[in-house]
């Protein structure tokens, strides 16, 4: 278990806490159904608009370089939404098994051509697949979205069940105060992030052995 960025040449966001932060309980509403206002609606709803750029491509080379991934492996993403991911791994390794779960009817829906056969809607914390079916199995700030406390660590031990070498999460955390309060406001529709000791004692505790990264807006 190491704690390393793989996702630093993703383009620097520049992210409107303030205004996050003034949030109508309208909005907050609309954004806990992960439906088009989450994804495709204002930022104050939640993403903004998400849409393919290609931005995943140098994650895949990081990814596939780190892990020494090929045709022959097999990658789950927990939480794939659109499935940005999932597309960019078929395009980077040709040949290589994709699978990609998300909640989120709409997010799936929207998915993009290439990505769509490989993706279904399903839950982290009950994730269908077989005991180590996967070389390497992602989530990229998805885990600390809906799910509560009990569910998280569920949903780890489900992506140690299903994994049979990595595993690699991104998920929210903070390190003192002033880190804590931008997620208390930023946070539509995160409902567990940790103190970064806290989760590295959690991870402990139900045996997760993969990497990791923290999310900080």
């Amino acid at each position: 278990m190491a704690k390393v960025n793989l996702l630093d040449t993703l383009p620097k966001t520049v992210r409107p806490v303030a205004e996050r932060s003034q949030v109508s309980a309208e909005d907050r509403l609309l954004s806990w159904k992960l439906d088009k206002e989450y994804f495709d609606g204002t930022r104050q709803q939640g993403l903004g608009g998400y849409y393919y750029d290609g931005r995943w491509k140098s994650v895949v080379k990081r990814f596939k370089e780190y892990y020494e991934l090929n045709s022959e492996s097999k990658v789950l993403d927990v939480g794939c939404a659109k499935g940005f991911l999932i597309h960019d791994f078929l395009e980077e390794i040709p040949g290589i098994t994709v699978a990609g779960i998300d909640i989120s009817e709409y997010a799936l829906s929207n998915a993009t051509d290439k990505a769509k056969p490989h993706i279904c809607m399903a839950n982290a914390k009950e994730l269908p697949f077989p005991d180590k079916y996967f070389d390497l199995v992602i989530s990229i700030n998805s885990l600390h979205n809906i799910l509560e406390l009990e569910e998280v660590k569920n949903a780890l031990r489900e992506i140690e069940r299903v994994s049979r070498r990595h595993k690699y999460i991104s998920i929210g955390a903070y390190s003192n105060g002033e880190e804590k309060n931008k997620l208390d406001k930023w946070a539509v529709v995160a409902t567990t992030y940790l103190h970064c000791d806290e989760w590295e004692k959690m991870f402990r505790e139900v045996g997760y052995t993969g990497d990791y990264w923290w999310f900080k807006p």
